[in-house]
């Protein structure tokens, strides 16, 4: 079945590009270089202290990736590069190393990517039920491939990201996953959506569950500066969606089901904003105490019945080249208030010219 989950999602995925091109056509086109660097720094201090489901830590580092490729036909490129990870504090000169490695496909409304390439390219907008701050800040390349089409404000992404090769120490893992926005004038209807499949070790030397987690995020919401004049806002926007966790540790379980809400309220006036985020339902990750963060990715609150965070964000500089962003937040969950801060500065240089 998982086979051939993967390879259906493989073939769909590759139906936009059967487009009858030959090779010799395309390696006739004059290619342009290009020439990247991306540098993002980050500050991450959480003062989770005497809580059950979350652990106080700083995490902070800086990351430089550089990267060359080429880029012809206006359709075609292919990136190699590679992602350097320094901590602060760290003796090391480098702590962390990836290959940044992918090959992009863009014509018209399609996009396909392949290989070693940023998760922020396509899961950026997740919410941090799925994705914590922990994976943006030291797991900033997926591997695998992603499909994305996009006409205007609406678009539909499928995506695989191969998390674990197995072997006998690791486990196998991968996500397959999807989301959509379709937009409705004044209104939009937006989904978020994987399924994480997490094996044993190869020979195991003792039996171990085999887990298929599925996390689903339906909501609806607007933006209402888009059509309402609200002075001087440049966003107010406002949505609530339902939750849905299924999970299945195969052999010993039968599917679980945990739902709740969710609702999103976000906020930004010239340099400053405020995004706030409630959950109320059934506590997520049911078998967190089995394998932990090796089983689930998203913020460890998400476990309570009842969770709020607030942040409050200083924009010092927003642009295409540089973004720099002072954040100070509040959680409110297990009948308590947590604290966070955060600073963040990223930078990307992208160079284009021809051969």
């Amino acid at each position: 079945m998982k086979r051939f989950s993967v390879l259906l999602l493989s073939g769909c995925l590759c139906l936009p590009f059967i487009q009858g091109q030959g090779v010799a056509s395309i390696l006739d086109r004059t290619p342009e270089t290009l020439v990247q660097v991306h540098q993002s720094a980050f500050f991450n201090n959480t003062e989770f202290g005497h809580s059950q489901w979350e652990m106080p830590q700083t995490m902070a580092g800086v990351h430089v990736a550089p990267a060359v490729g080429l880029r012809w036909d206006s359709t075609h490129t292919v990136v190699v590069g590679v992602d350097l990870l320094k901590e602060f504090g760290s003796e090391n000169l480098v702590d962390y190393s990836e290959l940044v490695a992918y090959y992009r496909y863009e014509k018209g409304a399609n996009r396909f990517t392949m290989g070693a390439f940023p998760r922020e390219d396509v899961l950026d907008d997740y919410p941090r039920l799925f994705f914590s701050d922990s994976i943006r800040n030291y797991r900033p390349l997926m591997t695998g491939f992603c499909w994305e089409y996009r006409r205007g404000a609406s678009y539909l992404k499928a995506w695989l990201d191969w998390t674990s090769r197995q072997t006998t120490q690791r486990h196998e893992a991968f996500f397959m996953g999807e989301t959509f926005r379709l937009d409705l004038g004044p209104a939009y209807l937006q989904h978020y959506g994987y399924m994480y499949h997490f094996a044993g070790v190869m020979n195991p030397p003792a039996f171990d569950a085999l887990h298929d987690n599925g996390l689903y995020l339906t909501s609806i919401g607007s933006d209402l500066t888009s059509w309402i004049n609200l002075g001087p806002l440049d966003k107010l926007d406002l949505n609530v969606g339902w939750v849905a966790g299924l999970e299945d540790a195969r052999g010993t379980t039968k599917w679980m089901a945990h739902h709740g809400m969710l609702a999103k309220l976000e906020l930004d006036w010239w340099k400053v904003g405020l995004e706030n985020s409630f959950y109320l339902g059934e506590g997520q990750m049911a078998f967190y105490n089995d394998h932990g963060n090796l089983l689930y990715w998203g913020d460890r609150l998400f476990r309570a019945d009842s969770y709020n965070r607030t942040d409050f964000k200083i924009n010092f500089i927003t642009s295409p080249t540089v973004n720099v962003r002072l954040m100070y937040s509040f959680h409110a969950a297990e009948g308590t208030v947590y604290h966070e801060q955060a600073l963040y500065a990223t930078v990307r240089l992208n160079a284009l010219t021809k051969r």
